[in-house]
């Protein structure tokens, strides 16, 4: 936080300049009781998407409107439509005073009540230096986890002499928001596998595609269709092993593949693929061409 303070004060700012967003993926470093820790779900050291917007006390309504709408977007993208929103006020052991932390505090909750959200009060939960709101996913076993983080700060631009010219040709102080969207990626890559039991859609994917050969005679028709594959920049692995088909489907099915290709002497005859979609035992054969086509239009990332 203090970094993005730094690079602020190089040069002088305007009103004009303002709202001014940074951000940057942050390793991070906590020293996590050992007994807390399990999985990737709470690790000593991770990577935060952390960024911070330098805005007038006007503009806090409108950042916190945007900011939830990214986030509530970039959550059903990813297969989570509903959220908890926890508002956080004053620690015991803060920073600033009462007169500023009254003034942070009010301003959070009347932008978030105008972005229409609803929340939950988390009473003595803020930051040190200021109240915030906690996005707060559950995962498929019931437990919740704060993920995304949206804070109000007067108290580090006062500290670190942060200003801007405003309208009136004077130096005012700027309202620092500091705001991540997954929080600890290890952590929300953890709930994304378990809320999805590893079977992440098409686009989301690591392998999305496995060809796998039926027999040895069909393993450079395999090869060419991989070449294809991977030229249209899809995600893609080559299985031409000595090993019987049934073994390979289970063997990638057990993977969480979405798409298994089998190509045998009959698809290379007629230059076609059977195609075996994950969850489904019924299999489809297409035109290589055709199925390519409908491969690349499944694996679109959302818009």
């Amino acid at each position: 936080c203090p970094c993005h303070v730094q690079i602020y004060n190089q040069g002088v700012k305007s009103y004009r300049d303002l709202p001014l967003r940074m951000a940057e993926f942050g390793s991070c470093h906590r020293y996590e009781p050992s007994g807390s820790m399990h999985g990737i779900m709470r690790v000593r050291g991770f990577v935060q998407d952390d960024a911070h917007i330098f805005c007038t006390e006007e503009q806090i309504e409108d950042e916190t409107k945007i900011f939830i709408d990214l986030l509530s977007k970039i959550y059903s993208d990813l297969g989570f439509k509903e959220f908890k929103i926890k508002f956080s006020d004053r620690p015991t052991k803060r920073s600033g005073s009462d007169k500023i932390w009254e003034k942070a505090e009010n301003a959070l909750m009347n932008a978030t009540n105008a972005a229409g959200s609803a929340f939950e009060l988390n009473p003595g939960e803020g930051a040190f230096y200021g109240p915030k709101l906690e996005f707060v996913l559950t995962d498929a076993i019931g437990r919740d986890w704060q993920c995304g983080t949206l804070q109000v700060d007067f108290v580090l631009p006062e500290r670190l002499d942060a200003t801007y010219v405003g309208q009136d040709g004077n130096k005012k102080r700027p309202v620092m928001l500091h705001r991540a969207i997954l929080g600890s990626f290890e952590r929300f890559i953890g709930i994304l596998i378990e809320e999805n039991a590893g079977n992440f859609p098409l686009w989301l994917a690591p392998i999305q595609v496995v060809i796998a050969s039926i027999v040895s005679g069909a393993n450079d028709y395999a090869k060419e269709l991989y070449n294809k594959l991977s030229e249209n920049n899809l995600r893609v692995k080559l299985d031409i092993r000595n090993e019987k088909i049934n073994y390979k489907i289970r063997e990638h099915s057990l993977k969480k593949i979405p798409v298994i290709y089998a190509v045998g002497l009959r698809e290379v005859e007629n230059q076609t693929v059977t195609i075996r979609k994950l969850g489904n035992n019924a299999t489809e054969t297409q035109s290589f061409p055709q199925a390519l086509e409908n491969l690349m239009q499944s694996s679109l990332i959302p818009k």
